[in-house]
């Protein structure tokens, strides 16, 4: 299978070639989930808890791969992992060897995913804040982030990305910033490889996320959504490339929303779907720089928004289509 999807430099070209994805969930598997948890409290409820925890992460690996299978069978070709995979995998009082006792599983996975030309990622949650000025919290930071980088090593991925927002705003947005550099430079090298940042809806906007990655060399998320919302006037065309420039070893990726409702209270919620018309727009904007980008759509209904999307794009615009979540945007 050529693979002409997945280009890791800029194409020099005329043409934007575009891929869309989704994270985590489909709404189209019925009662499928690679999230299946498992609480702590109840986990030491449990007289037979180790085996309860085995079967949930046998649940959900199961659960993976058919969602990686439709993937493969829709053409999705970039998806984002859930990182509740592995249920207390991260908790500092549970220790558990969740690599080696399930490797058959994430070497099957990661055959299709490598085969298929399937980028994915990871993005933690909220309790991830490498600029934390808890020290329970940092290192709990360092464990979910070796927790992410075992199980992309185990799917033999060979781009590792874990996505980051900068953190805490505690004692004013530059000292946050230095609190995670600093932090930052106590990983060692194979996790600094893996990470990523994105601006965030509220404090660190994307120019803030640039100072950072000047300084210690890693890629820039664009999250457009986040940037509506926390923008400081500043012009997301007059930064695009700059953010695009960042990305070395892997083309572009980009984050897409629409608020769920334009009030300031809900602006910041993402919506069920997205609004194609911003979408068309923002695409207009861009497609004369000459890269090829991922898309993550983020948006509730998650696989059915990227379809829906692709109807509307279909019918709105002439961009020319390579399969059912790939097309080009060309001048």
């Amino acid at each position: 299978m050529t693979n002409y999807l997945f280009i890791k430099q800029n194409n020099n070209g005329d043409t934007m070639k575009i891929r869309l994805g989704y994270a985590c969930l489909t709404k189209t598997l019925d009662k499928v989930t690679s999230s299946s948890s498992l609480s702590y409290t109840n986990y030491n409820k449990i007289e037979n808890k180790e085996e309860k925890l085995h079967l949930t992460i046998l649940s959900n690996l199961n659960d993976l791969e058919k969602i990686i299978d439709y993937n493969i069978a829709n053409h999705i070709h970039f998806y984002r992992l859930s990182s509740k995979l592995i249920p207390l995998a991260t908790h500092k009082d549970v220790h558990f060897d969740y690599i080696h006792p399930y490797q058959s599983y994430y070497e099957r996975i990661g055959r299709k995913i490598s085969e298929n030309h399937m980028r994915v990622d990871f993005h933690p949650d909220q309790f991830c804040v490498l600029n934390s000025v808890k020290k329970e919290v940092v290192e709990n930071s360092f464990r979910i982030l070796e927790y992410h980088y075992q199980i992309l090593t185990a799917l033999n991925i060979e781009d590792k990305i874990i996505i980051l927002h900068v953190g805490s705003n505690v004692f004013g947005k530059e000292k946050a910033i230095q609190r995670f550099i600093h932090n930052f430079q106590k990983l060692p090298s194979y996790l600094q490889e893996c990470i990523v940042i994105e601006n965030d809806d509220k404090v660190f906007n994307i120019m803030d996320c640039l100072k950072i990655s000047h300084k210690i060399h890693i890629p820039v998320v664009l999250d457009v959504h986040h940037h509506k919302c926390n923008h400081d006037g500043i012009n997301l065309l007059d930064h695009i490339e700059e953010i695009f420039q960042t990305w070395k070893k892997i083309h572009p990726k980009i984050h897409f929303s629409s608020p769920k409702n334009k009030t300031k209270k809900e602006m910041r919620s993402h919506h069920d779907y997205i609004d194609s018309d911003s979408f068309i727009n923002f695409l207009r904007d861009i497609k004369n720089l000459s890269y090829d980008i991922d898309i993550m759509i983020e948006a509730k209904a998650k696989d059915e928004a990227v379809f829906k999307l692709i109807r509307e794009l279909k019918y709105k615009t002439d961009f020319n289509f390579i399969d059912e979540t790939t097309f080009l945007n060309e001048n």
